[in-house]
Formats: C-alpha cells, structure tokens, sequence
C-alpha cells in the first residue's frame, strides 16, 4: 500500500516511527507492542489445536486484540504456519499437545558437509538441508516435486491473504504499519546454529573445527544479506535480526565467530538504506561497546539489562526498546506494572531515542494479566508525550 493510499491516522502513527528512526524527538513515546497469532488466538478464545491452519481465524483474533490492546501498530504478527509444516513434514518445527508451535533443536547440516557447505551454501542447503528438515522434500521423483510446489504456493497465498489483511486493520484501527517486517533472517552464526548445526553441534564446533565454523560464516554472509534485503524494506520498514548464540559464548569466541559477520551484515543492510530491528535476547550487557559500533540509529530490543547502563552505552548512539518485563504483566498489581513504565519511560525517554516494548514476545495468553497490559499502553500513551 503506497503512503498516498494510507489514512490520516495511519500516517500519524507511521510519523512516530519514522521520527525516532530519522533521529528527531516524536510527538510521544511509540508502542510496539504485539503478540504471536498464537496468543491472539488463545485471548481471542479459539483452540490452537484447530483454528491455527484457518487464515481466517488469525486474521480475526489479531483483529480482536487490535481493538482491545490501544498499541501503535496492529497487535500481531503470523510467523508459523501449521498447515504449511503438515504439508513438508517438518521436524524443525513441531506441534506441541496444547497447539503451540515449538522449535526442537536439529541437525540440518552433518559433520562431512562443512566443506561442501563452504564451497557452495546455497547448493549443499538446497540439495542437502532442506530434504533432512523437510522430509516430503526427500520423497523420489513426482512426489518431492509435487510438495515442493504446494509449499510454495502455500506460502506466498498464506502471506499475501496475511498481509491484505494486516493492511486492513492498521486501516481500520489507524495503526502505523511499520511492524510488518518485510524480512527476517539471522546472524550467519546464528543460521548456522539454529537450523544447521544445533546449539550443541555448533559448540561443539567451535571447539574441534574453528576454521571451518569461520569459513562457514562468511560462506552464509551474502546469504544472510540477500535474505534480509526484502523488496520492501527500507529506514522505516526494518529487517527483523534476532540474536540468539552470542550470550551463551565466550568473548573471545564472541569476537571470532560471531562478531565479524553479524557487523558486516548489519552494515550491508544499512548501505542498502535498510534499517535493522534487533532482539538482543537474554544478557548482552558485556557486548554494550561492540553493539555501540554499528550504523547509528539501529534498533536494538533488549531483553535483558541495566536501563541506565544501556541509555549510557548505547542509548545516545542507538534506539532503545524492550526490558519491560513481561512477567510483572502476569503478577504485579496494576500500579506496579505502570510504576515500572513509568520507571523505564523516565531513563530511556529523554533525547527522543526510545520505543516502548516488552521484554520477551507474547506467545501465549495465560502470559498476562490482559487488563495490566491495557492499563500500561494508556500510561505509556499519556505518559510518553514530549
């Protein structure tokens, strides 16, 4: 949807981002707050067991818990697609016995493939990966062909009745549409962990064949570069980056094998005018010097952390989201809950750099108390004004 297409109220809200990301102080603190389709669908009172495969009913939910949650963008987002695993067998995501969708830790990539891998990565993903993780892939002749064509047709259908239907709503609720990522992809190092090698495997790696690991990651940065630059992507419209293995990693493994690339990439993207959005899971406060180093205004949400420190590291450089903590919306009263807003908004707010976001994702509904989360988007809104 081109911006002379979008309503006033879109377009105001839209602003908000677009002046923190342009480094000018908005008119208020933004909300980007929003859940999986999981916890939409769950609040919404549908059976993830059943009503996950209807776009329908996702669509339905997001747009009930839109109306409900007074966020700045719509309160959503659809990133697994049951329907679409069934089809290709998957074994890297797995239906769980409550309808959740869980991320198993596997092995797409073996041992003796590293050199292969290194040489050509997207042929050895292609002829290799991908059969093992979607096993229909592997089936001889007509039938692998056949689900390789389904899976596709699946997906872009899936997608594009999703995005129709995410540009409705914003419309309908005058929400900035600034949270559909128009990409996703991971650190090389992180590709390589989460889907490739396994958190163990690629420990384990790091250990007996650290020149392979290294190759590997340069062999994945154009890869990872290609993936992130979505046709829509842009300063405003933000990759979306999740950090997963650098916590979990010594620092001088750190700089080594995770470093390099992860820099590079997010440096390829901004030289391509587009902006990264980083979920810097669990504790990267001894990385704040290293995160300071890339391209001014990148988005970095933060699980966990000291406010103070990161405003004083980072926060001058960069812009600063997350560390609300989601279990407070669980167990603390509602004063509480605003108080810790209160407390977030006042050092992170000042100079203009600030989004207001959670600690972690909402994947399901008993995750909260939904009338402390109500509570807090309107403090936030009132609150939050420059």
């Amino acid at each position: 949807m081109s911006e002379n297409q979008l309503s006033a109220g879109v377009l105001e809200k839209n602003k908000l981002f677009e002046d923190v990301f342009d480094g000018k102080v908005p008119e208020r603190v933004p909300r980007l707050v929003f859940g999986d389709n999981a916890f939409c669908l769950e609040y919404a009172g549908y059976d993830l067991r059943k009503e996950q495969y209807s776009l329908v009913k996702n669509l339905d939910a997001i747009d009930q818990a839109t109306k409900d949650f007074d966020s700045d963008v719509v309160f959503g987002m659809f990133l697994r697609m049951p329907h679409l695993y069934k089809m290709l067998e998957a074994i890297n995501f797995v239906m769980g016995t409550d309808g959740f969708i869980q991320h198993p830790e596997v092995q797409g990539l073996k041992d003796d493939d590293y050199d292969d891998f290194i040489a050509d990565p997207i042929k050895t993903l292609w002829d290799k990966v991908l059969p093992r993780l979607y096993p229909a892939l592997a089936k001889p002749g007509f039938e692998g062909q056949k689900a390789l064509s389904k899976a596709f047709y699946t997906f872009f259908t899936s997608m594009g009745v999703m995005q129709q239907g995410f540009g409705k709503i914003a419309e309908k609720y005058d929400k900035s549409v600034y949270s559909m990522a128009p990409a996703a992809s991971c650190t090389p190092l992180d590709i390589l962990s989460d889907q490739l090698r396994s958190f163990s495997g690629i420990s384990t790696d790091m250990r007996r064949r650290p020149e392979k690991v290294e190759a590997a990651c340069n062999a994945l940065l154009p890869v990872a570069i290609k993936a992130g630059s979505g046709p829509n992507a842009n300063r405003y419209v933000r990759t979306f980056i999740p950090l997963h293995m650098a916590p979990y990693m010594r620092e001088k493994d750190f700089k080594r094998f995770y470093w390099p690339t992860f820099k590079a990439y997010v440096e390829a993207l901004d030289a391509r005018g587009i902006g990264a959005n980083l979920f810097v899971e669990h504790d990267w406060m001894r990385y704040l010097d290293y995160l300071n180093e890339l391209p001014p205004l990148t988005h970095m949400r933060f699980e966990f952390g000291d406010p103070k420190l990161i405003a004083e590291k980072v926060g001058k450089r960069h812009v600063i989201s997350g560390l609300y903590p989601l279990t407070l919306l669980k167990t603390g009263t509602e004063q509480q809950c605003i108080d810790k807003a209160k407390e977030l908004i006042d050092i992170l707010a000042p100079g203009g750099q600030y989004i207001f976001a959670l600690d972690k994702n909402l994947l399901k509904a008993r995750d909260i108390n939904p009338e402390n989360l109500k509570a807090v988007l309107n403090f936030v809104k009132e609150y939050g004004k420059y």
